[in-house]
């Protein structure tokens, strides 16, 4: 075991940047490849936000984002009943429409959905074999250069008010992943904008203030899509029953998601383009397709072709977490923070719930990204001016708030 497990505890000075270095430095090295495929470390050392930190480093062929959580939760139980489980969040499924009324319109309609879905399919497996092939985005300072994935991250977290993010949420009947893609939008065209002034600056002009972004930037994310049907909660000892309702392993399709890179006057607007973005990614079997073929590339040309795509900016991730607080063989926890590296990017973005709290975790290549902190600040702030916007414009009832 005690090759599996490292222990710390040291007095340092600023235990935030001991722990952030520590999980850099890790970043350096591969994890063993002998069995089992993971390794923890135990941080004995009270930081701002936990009284100590535990590092469970796991390689990725083991699961994906979804199957550790869910294999994470088996393990916890609530803190207000020690012998419970916690709960995942669950989505409402739509309605089926009756068939016993409608007639002819209604078939049109449901032949015309269908449809949709097999064009829009095409477009976008059509449009991530030319990424693969040879369409890159554009040259900014978030992208990274080839060989990226080899490089050692920086690894920064953020966490905002759950709370925040429902009353934006239903304000303007979107969900959650929705008002965060928006959230990020927001944070990475202050960011760019920012750095492009710099670059003006130092040509004679630019400034802050002004709207310094290029025209047309294509800035993607590849973004990751749970293909299970069913996202649950079980203990341990059923969780790994061949049986078990809970399906582990990889089971994740890719989208291409495009993000808006601009300077709103209305801040509501980078959420409306992510809902409009979202609502016509619902309508594809991209994710459905992008898994079999990313099977078929690591099959007959390795993993080197397998992790397609790198011409994308970003990867984004959204796990949905416990509910509400749980504790983990005793321990309370303060916070779940679940990350990357080795990824053909120079940014991931991870956001992940946990009871009223949602936590917003980058991994960066500092070399393409110096000012990760600087980053999540613009997260931040993007995110409390969207809410402003929500309660300025009379979305939300000021006092039930």
């Amino acid at each position: 075991m005690s090759k599996f497990l490292h222990l710390t505890s040291n007095q340092v000075e600023s235990a935030d940047m001991y722990v952030e270095d520590y999980v850099s430095n890790l970043s350096r090295t591969k994890i063993s490849m002998s069995i089992p495929m993971w390794d923890l470390h135990l941080l004995n050392i009270k930081t701002s936000k936990a009284e100590s930190v535990g590092i469970l480093r796991v390689h990725h062929s083991i699961g994906d984002g979804v199957s550790l959580m869910s294999l994470f939760m088996s393990c916890s139980r609530k803190v207000s009943d020690p012998d419970a489980l916690p709960t995942l969040p669950t989505s409402k499924k739509p309605k089926p429409c009756s068939t016993s009324s409608g007639g002819f319109l209604q078939h049109f309609i449901r032949l015309f959905s269908v449809l949709l879905i097999y064009w829009n399919t095409l477009v976008d497996v059509v449009m991530f074999l030319i990424t693969i092939l040879f369409l890159d985005d554009t040259k900014t300072p978030l992208k990274g250069p080839s060989g990226v994935g080899s490089t050692p991250r920086r690894i920064v977290h953020r966490i905002v008010s759950l709370d925040d993010v429902k009353l934006v949420k239903n304000a303007m009947n979107a969900t959650i992943n929705d008002v965060m893609v928006g959230v990020t939008q927001a944070a990475l065209s202050r960011y760019l904008n920012r750095k492009y002034a710099g670059k003006n600056k130092k040509g004679g002009g630019g400034a802050a203030g002004n709207n310094n972004l290029p025209k047309n930037i294509r800035l993607r994310a590849t973004s990751f899509v749970n293909l299970r049907p069913y996202l649950g909660n079980e203990d341990i000892s059923e969780t790994m029953k061949s049986s078990s309702d809970v399906k582990l392993g990889n089971l994740i399709g890719y989208v291409l998601f495009p993000f808006t890179i601009a300077l709103r006057e209305d801040a509501l607007d980078y959420v409306r383009s992510a809902m409009a973005t979202g609502k016509r990614k619902k309508a594809t079997l991209e994710a459905i397709y992008t898994y079999f073929m990313a099977k078929t590339f690591n099959k007959f040309f390795g993993t080197k072709w397998g992790s397609f795509p790198t011409q994308t900016t970003l990867w984004f991730s959204n796990v949905p977490g416990p509910q509400e607080e749980i504790t983990c063989f005793g321990h309370q926890v303060a916070y779940v923070a679940p990350t990357c590296y080795g990824q053909p990017n120079a940014l991931m973005i991870h956001v992940v719930s946990y009871a009223n709290k949602i936590n917003i975790i980058l991994s960066v290549d500092e070399g393409i990204v110096p000012d990760p902190h600087q980053l999540c600040d613009d997260l931040e702030e993007s995110l409390r001016l969207i809410k402003d916007a929500v309660i300025y414009k009379g979305l939300v009832d000021c006092n039930v708030y």
